[in-house]
């Protein structure tokens, strides 16, 4: 698989010194295939030459693989990958290395079942729980949505759309949880983003205000629905834009 550059700030390494170099590189190619699950890390002296680090800064970048899940150490077998369902998905750094491999739609189809699983339940939640500010918040973003010149644009206000759905539900976890994965969501949402056809954009502004509707009216089930719609098509496009994306050879 191909990587590509991708240039919002949430999108973006930032690497400190020569720790932080270790881990970006490593992890980045065993995301990406350089490393198969359950292949051998090089040994530690062709590691410490190829980053030019001592055994104490290598040592500590491997430890810190290991706590993200990607790796595994053992006495005269040396440091494997370990697969890829041990590795901690809510991990910053481990989220921007999956964003940043090309066609990896079957990471997208996760992230579209994971949300899946709880925002349409935020929804429902939002519309019992939604102060007056917090929809007028969301149909702010919708007027965004339906005015963005470009996907970031787009994008960022349906990020912040979906951010404050979760506000909504005033609970603490909902929120946590749509902090851990807004550059994932991001790089999502760009992916579907039909900025470029005003007809698809003014649908998809409209989906979205179908879910303000329903919160704003106390419906539980129509906005867990609209909601869950919202996330089905939205995966829709980006399987789609993924497919198109691989058959011009991007």
């Amino acid at each position: 698989m191909t990587r590509a550059s991708r240039p919002h700030q949430l999108l973006s390494p930032v690497v400190r010194g020569s720790h932080g170099q270790v881990v970006e590189a490593l992890g980045s190619e065993i995301v990406d295939g350089s490393y198969a699950e359950g292949a051998h890390l090089p040994r530690d002296e062709e590691l410490m030459d190829r980053f030019g680090v001592s055994r104490t800064v290598l040592r500590e970048a491997m430890k810190t693989l290991a706590a993200k899940g990607m790796i595994e150490a053992r006495a005269r077998v040396g440091t494997t990958v370990r697969p890829a369902q041990h590795w901690n998905m809510f991990d910053a750094e481990v989220l921007r290395w999956h964003l940043s491999v090309e066609g990896n739609d079957a990471f997208f189809q996760q992230l579209s079942e994971m949300r899946l699983s709880f925002e349409p339940f935020a929804a429902g939640l939002a519309a019992t729980r939604a102060e007056p500010e917090r929809i007028a918040g969301m149909r702010a973003q919708v007027s965004r949505m339906a005015e963005a010149e470009d996907e970031m644009a787009f994008a960022l206000a349906d990020l912040n759309f979906h951010r404050t759905v979760l506000e909504a539900t005033g609970n603490a976890f909902f929120h946590s949880v749509g902090a851990l994965i807004e550059a994932a969501l991001l790089s999502a949402l760009r992916l579907s983003s039909p900025a470029a056809n005003n007809r698809r954009r003014a649908d998809i502004a409209a989906r979205h205000e179908r879910i303000v509707d329903a919160i704003a009216a106390r419906d539980e089930e129509a906005a867990r629905e609209a909601m869950r719609s919202v996330i089905t098509l939205g995966w829709e496009r980006i399987s789609s834009a993924v497919t198109g994306n691989r058959a011009q050879g991007r």
